[in-house]
């Protein structure tokens, strides 16, 4: 070892000065400590003064100390490459001396410490680290071995990849046997030190850990009555792990394993019960689910909705017991960012499903998530959903007595976990609660008025979850009962009721659509009232209510009386807004939804609206030229502007039709599009492909000089490995050859190829192969020279994937290809015309002449083939469709 260095008493004073002072509460003595701590950094030994305050300076007090490692912590992180060897050697020494020290607070600096150097990328420049600790942790004096095993946590939770690869030697064949050793030590904290270790590696399925795994699997079972609360939640967390990667070795054990996780779903301690919760969120994925857990449920049942109710700690936090808070502004810091959903083209089909569906729309238990994210209550409700929907109605034998206590409870906390446990097995139970339904939900709707806000606010979340129910009944019998309660909740004088009601609206509008028509004037009267009575957070859920009634009541809305409440206050909130506030994106969403809803009633509106999308696109994209030319000077745009935006133009676009046509006049816009089809951006290519399509539609002639440079782009696009943005291009191409007509025929070969492949693909999703077939037919209508010899490589995808899709004008133009296609090659149906029949047969009413196109292709297949044959040939069809063929075309 290098002679032991000194610190120089003067410098060691004036460091002690500077820590005493960062520990003062005032700012501008923090700001002067930051610039002098800048300063120091200059020297190469001022490193070798903090490990100094740490380790040797016993005389000064913990936290200054303790402070002093922190601040070499950030050094480190900071500029440990730049370290001379002699320091960092020094301060590796110490921090190995010191790891036993008798203070708690020391013994955890110096593993943090420890743990920065090593994920420097320094395991391997520091080969004794390890087998260091490890020799550390058979040490007689207890601090000592606990200092090291927080260490090894610390190193295995960052480290954890490193530590099971060639390049360290594989150290985890040592270490993990070693760890096993402790599970049995007499300190709660040691055990569990050792546990966290191990469970590092369960998830990864690590070599060294699945070579022993049948030790752990017994040592975590015999420490399953340890008195340590956090002992215990380890080795839950253990289990719920081993439960996803080697259910094949709890199997064996499985009825014990239930029995204690049901005994710790119980614990008193609540971070182990939630641990062990975490259990039955995890088994209700596993195939062997139902069968290992059936005997259970009537044990679980009650476990789970018993820790559905809030905790203490909740109400307090979530001020339970304050009713009226409307007039509190919002903090900030609780308004979580939202996440926008593109713009993606889709196909009406019978039940009027778009690609919304397959992305998996989730309504989950969010309804308090303002309080600790994820607690207790919230993983029991989750448990009880995904149990609801492998058990189904099993499960209501042992829920429905549960519920006929809570629910007419007279303790609120009571009532309201029993309107939570409906609402969680609203989805997976549904058939079985039909019968109970005309009971409850009369209930529900009076439990609205309740006194106490957090069950007012429950009721509104457990209501939307049966709304699909309410909205098949008749309106007069609960619908109209249940709007008039929620729009009264929507004027709640409590935020979070006003909250619930207004995302419970949105669902309820999503299921009844038209339904709603007849009271238009009554909600757009509490819609509008909300706005001047809202705190900013409601306001952005308050946009969303709004958007998704203009999207579920369509042209409807396009009455003057209408159009003159809803309008003004929305364009108020537009002016207010500056170009970079981020409230703009739901307010934009809302509007896009209002413009394609009201059509030309949004005329009035339009000019400065559209004014404002194109300066958003423009001064997106100058921004992120800048950053790219000089990124020191200029920091990235946030795309979300210019991606909303282009999806404003969109329902711009399809709400006015061609009234959009001089504006577009009057723009760059199509510059700018042709920047953003090129945008790094999966999303900004979405949007701008979908707004490609819809300019298109609306005014072709200034979309039509720039064909011959969006085609390219297009062809490039159609990538199935992004869905939406390849979705979106393939409809743009539809809708560019249905307006190019004979002139399509330069491009054809640039996407042809592409679409075939997709059309053949396995897996693709049902909105993109209807888009694509759509296109390709489109494509064939127009140019059938090119198209029609590759007709029997897509005919048979092409005729499964539009028999769904209802009657439209994409399915007319689409099907006229088609037919001037098997014209053009009549060979290339012969081996699947079933397919082609069944298609035809999937129209309700084709106009005339299609009606005349299919009439011809039948009966010249028909007269082809002889009456013999065709016989033996229609009676392999389903007799549906053999009659329908025979009723409709005579054949």
């Amino acid at each position: 070892m290098e002679c032991q260095w000194k610190p120089d008493e003067q410098g060691l004073q004036q460091i002690l000065q500077l820590l005493k002072e960062s520990q003062s509460p005032d700012t501008s003595t923090q700001r002067s400590v930051q610039q002098k701590l800048e300063q120091l950094n200059q020297y190469p030994d001022f490193n070798n003064y903090l490990i100094f305050v740490l380790t040797k300076l016993k005389t000064e007090d913990e936290p200054t100390r303790s402070l002093s490692g922190l601040i070499l912590k950030n050094n480190v992180k900071a500029h440990y490459q730049n370290f001379p060897n002699g320091v960092s050697d020094f301060i590796k020494n110490e921090c190995l001396q010191n790891i036993g020290d008798s203070s708690p607070l020391i013994r955890a600096t110096v593993g943090i410490l420890i743990t920065t150097i090593a994920s420097k990328g320094e395991l391997q420049n520091w080969p004794e680290l390890l087998p260091k600790l490890c020799l550390l942790l058979d040490s007689e004096d207890y601090n000592t071995c606990e200092g090291a095993f927080g260490a090894l946590q610390k190193i295995c939770e960052d480290s954890a990849e490193i530590l099971d690869s060639d390049v360290l030697d594989r150290p985890l064949n040592v270490m993990i046997p070693k760890f096993l050793q402790f599970f049995k030590h007499s300190s709660p904290k040691i055990r569990s030190h050792a546990i966290a270790c191990v469970n590092q590696f369960i998830i990864s399925r690590t070599q060294a850990l699945m070579l022993h795994i049948d030790p752990f699997i017994e040592n975590l079972f015999a420490l399953a009555g340890d008195e340590e609360p956090e002992v215990r939640k380890n080795v839950c967390r253990a289990l719920v792990m081993l439960l996803e990667v080697r259910l094949d070795r709890l199997l064996p054990h499985m009825h014990n394993i239930i029995e204690y996780m049901l005994q710790r779903t119980q614990d008193q301690d609540e971070n182990v019960a939630l641990e062990a919760c975490e259990f039955w969120l995890t088994l209700a994925e596993q195939p062997v689910c139902k069968e290992v857990l059936c005997g259970h449920l009537p044990k679980l049942t009650p476990v789970l909705v018993n820790g559905m109710k809030y905790s203490e700690i909740d109400i307090i936090l979530l001020k339970g017991d304050v009713e009226e808070d409307e007039a509190i502004p919002d903090n900030e810091q609780d308004i979580r960012p939202r996440f926008h959903r593109s713009r993606t083209v889709a196909q009406q089909h019978e039940g009027g499903d778009s690609i919304e569906d397959e992305e998996d729309d989730e309504d989950d238990l969010d309804d308090d998530e303002t309080i600790s994210d994820w607690n207790l209550r919230k993983c029991s409700a989750a448990a009880l959903d995904v149990l609801a929907n492998v058990f189904r109605d099993d499960l209501l034998l042992h829920i429905l007595p549960l519920l006929k206590e809570l629910l007419f409870h007279p303790e609120w906390l009571i009532k309201e976990s029993g309107i939570l446990v409906l609402g969680a097995i609203a989805e997976g139970c549904m058939q079985g609660m039909i019968p109970y339904l005309p009971e409850l939900i009369p209930h529900l709707v009076q439990c609205l008025s309740d006194k106490k806000a957090l069950v007012r606010s429950i009721t509104c979340w457990t209501l939307s979850r049966y709304a699909h129910w309410v909205v098949s009944q008749p309106p007069d019998i609960y619908l109209k009962p249940l709007m008039t309660e929620l729009l009264k909740r929507i004027l709640d004088s409590n935020k979070r009721v006003q909250e619930a009601a207004c995302s419970a609206f949105a669902t309820l509008e999503e299921e009844a659509c038209t339904e709603l028509v007849p009271y238009l004037a009554y909600i757009l009267d509490t819609l509008v009232f909300a706005f001047g009575k809202y705190q900013h957070k409601n306001l952005l859920i308050l946009y969303d209510a709004i958007g998704t009634l203009a999207d579920s009541v369509g042209h409807h809305l396009n009455k003057p009386e209408y159009i003159q409440m809803l309008m003004p206050p929305l364009i108020q909130k537009w002016n207010q807004l500056k170009d970079e506030d981020k409230d703009l994106f739901p307010l934009l969403e809302c509007l896009s939804s209002v413009a394609t809803a009201l059509q030309s009633g949004f005329l009035p509106y339009c000019e400065p609206v559209y004014q404002r999308c194109v300066n958003l696109v423009q001064k997106t994209l100058s921004q992120a030229v800048l950053h790219q030319t000089q990124p020191e000077f200029y920091e990235a745009p946030d795309k979300d502007f210019m991606i909303v935006a282009l999806d404003l133009l969109s329902g711009l676009a399809e709400g006015l039709g061609g009234n959009i046509e001089q504006l577009v006049a009057r723009s760059n816009i199509l510059t700018l599009m042709y920047q953003c089809m090129q945008d790094k951006m999966p999303e900004v290519r979405q949007s701008s492909f979908a707004l490609l399509g819809d300019l298109t539609k609306a005014c072709f002639q200034h979309v039509k000089p720039c064909i011959a440079n969006f085609m390219p782009i297009l062809g490039t696009n159609l990538n199935p490995e992004l869905i939406s943005v390849c979705n979106n291009a393939t409809w743009a191409i539809g809708e560019i050859a249905i307006q190019m007509g004979s002139e399509m025929q330069p491009y054809v070969q640039m996407v042809l190829q592409q679409l075939v492949e997709i059309i053949n693909r396995p897996n693709t999703p049902k909105t993109l192969l209807e888009n694509t077939a759509i296109t390709i037919g489109r494509l064939g209508y127009v140019c059938p020279q090119e198209v029609a010899p590759m007709l029997q490589q897509f005919i048979r995808p092409w005729c499964t994937s539009l028999r769904n899709i209802r009657d439209n004008e994409e399915k007319d133009s689409a099907f006229r290809g088609i037919c001037t296609m098997i014209t053009v090659n009549p060979g290339g149906v012969v081996q699947d015309f079933i397919f082609f029949c069944d298609a035809v047969a999937s129209w309700m009413n084709p106009k005339d002449d299609l009606r005349e196109m299919f009439y011809k292709i039948l009966h010249g297949f028909k007269n082809q083939v002889g009456d013999e044959n065709w016989r033996r040939f229609s009676d392999q069809f389903p007799l549906p469709l053999k009659e329908r063929l025979a009723a409709f075309y005579g054949v």
